[in-house]
């Protein structure tokens, strides 16, 4: 591509032709063949979330979160209904399709219209859900909502540097790594250097094309034990 230059003969970006503002995301559920994800009610959600998080004894899902772990069952309702009502961040709660049984959270933050950017982030998925289809499925739809439906241009996920899993669930789902951000926030009375990923508009079909033929319940065997990897269709091979 030809660097594009102004009158004065300085480098200037791509021309972004008939761009207007993007809309909000609104909090419409979105329904996928293993899981749905849909706005937080605390009758519904309350008990099974609780639950679900428990079932991680050690508590490390917490680790690189800025809150929790809850001592009870209400000290985590007081959280929720206060976290996870508001419009940025927007809280999503994935459900089970199978046994209805809510096991997660993730959300849209920093939300940005005017740019079309927005960020995937809060993801607190319990062990039950983490390493399985649903989780997947679930950022998938997540995609599908920011890139397709809405128009957004680009879509960030950010983690603390030190959180090896997030950085490898990122690149696993086809972010790419940008850059870390030192000294970028403080929380837990400790430094978090922040490490940046990112999808662009122009990588999503393809990424969407590998998502689909992985989620194709042909490539996954009686056990659900998938034929080909995300990373082997993403990579075009197999």
């Amino acid at each position: 591509m030809t660097q594009r230059v102004n009158a004065l003969g300085q480098p200037i970006g791509p021309a972004v032709p008939e761009w207007t503002p993007r809309p909000r995301p609104d909090k419409a559920a979105m329904i996928g063949r293993t899981c749905r994800l849909e706005p937080f009610d605390a009758a519904r959600h309350v008990s099974d979330l609780h639950a679900a998080y428990a079932a991680d004894a050690e508590a490390r899902n917490w680790t690189y979160l800025p809150y929790g772990p809850f001592a009870s069952e209400a000290a985590f309702r007081d959280f929720a209904e206060a976290t996870f009502t508001g419009e940025d961040p927007q809280f999503h709660v994935v459900v089970d399709q199978e046994s209805g049984r809510a096991l997660g959270v993730a959300s849209f933050l920093r939300i940005d219209p005017a740019n079309g950017v927005i960020e995937v982030g809060h993801i607190n998925f319990a062990p039950a859900l983490q390493r399985t289809v649903m989780a997947s499925e679930a950022m998938f739809l997540m995609m599908v909502r920011v890139f397709d439906e809405l128009g957004y241009r680009r879509y960030e996920w950010k983690c603390d540097a030190l959180n090896a899993p997030s950085r490898a669930a990122a690149e696993r789902l086809g972010f790419v790594y940008e850059g870390t951000f030192r000294q970028a926030t403080i929380y837990r009375g400790r430094n978090r250097d922040t490490a940046w990923f990112s999808i662009i508009d122009t990588e999503w079909p393809a990424l969407r094309r590998a998502f689909e033929r992985w989620l194709d319940p042909a490539n996954f065997d009686g056990d659900g034990r998938q034929y080909r990897s995300l990373a082997v269709l993403r990579a075009g091979a197999g």
